[in-house]
């Protein structure tokens, strides 16, 4: 029982470092790797999509080019079944290397913060050229596709923004503009495509 305990011990051990390695971040040489803003087409009649008990309901058709500044995984707690991971992601001068080397970024309780000792660009920039987003894979190849994404990657997204909710009232919304921060701020987003730049 004991070489048991010893033997899955060592295969947890193995298996974080494995996924460490994997997420490791890439460091892209200075400049912009993602130049244009985030497209956004408002929907005026969303179609719901069921997940479980989770009615999921479009909100606008999204498409994003962005460079990873984070990663954060999830998968205890029942949001982590809807929702396994978020990606900070930054697009125009938050892609450039150069810019991010001044920024310390980091997430936690499915927030993204990030703290500067001078800014390398404008706060209002910082704010509006980033953001916290929250991955709903829309089927199990997607969500294989978003596990193998690391920081420093340029990624393509596409799909939805939706609304989530339950029967028993929990509800969470996601943010439909890129010019808000804090508690709201992030998007939700249905993911239907992934591109991944190799590293």
């Amino acid at each position: 029982m004991r070489k048991l305990l010893v033997a899955a011990l060592l295969l947890l051990v193995l298996l974080g470092v494995l996924r460490q390695r994997q997420h490791r971040p890439l460091q892209p040489e200075p400049g912009v790797l993602a130049a244009e803003v985030p497209a956004q087409v408002d929907l005026d009649h969303g179609a719901q999509l069921q997940r479980g008990d989770v009615t999921l309901t479009t909100r606008a058709h999204f498409d994003i080019t962005a460079r990873v500044l984070s990663r954060k995984d999830y998968s205890l707690g029942a949001d982590a079944a809807l929702i396994p991971l978020d990606l900070a992601l930054g697009w125009g001068r938050m892609s450039d290397s150069e810019v991010l080397a001044k920024i310390d970024i980091t997430q936690s309780g499915r927030f993204y913060y990030w703290h500067v000792k001078e800014f390398p660009i404008p706060r209002r920039e910082i704010e509006t050229s980033s953001a916290n987003m929250h991955m709903i894979p829309a089927d199990d190849d997607v969500k294989r596709q978003l596990e193998q994404v690391r920081p420093g990657q340029l990624v393509h997204l596409e799909g939805f923004l939706v609304d989530a909710s339950r029967p028993d009232g929990w509800h969470w919304n996601t943010s439909l503009t890129r010019d808000d921060t804090g508690a709201g701020a992030c998007e939700l987003i249905y993911v239907e495509r992934v591109d991944a730049a190799a590293p």
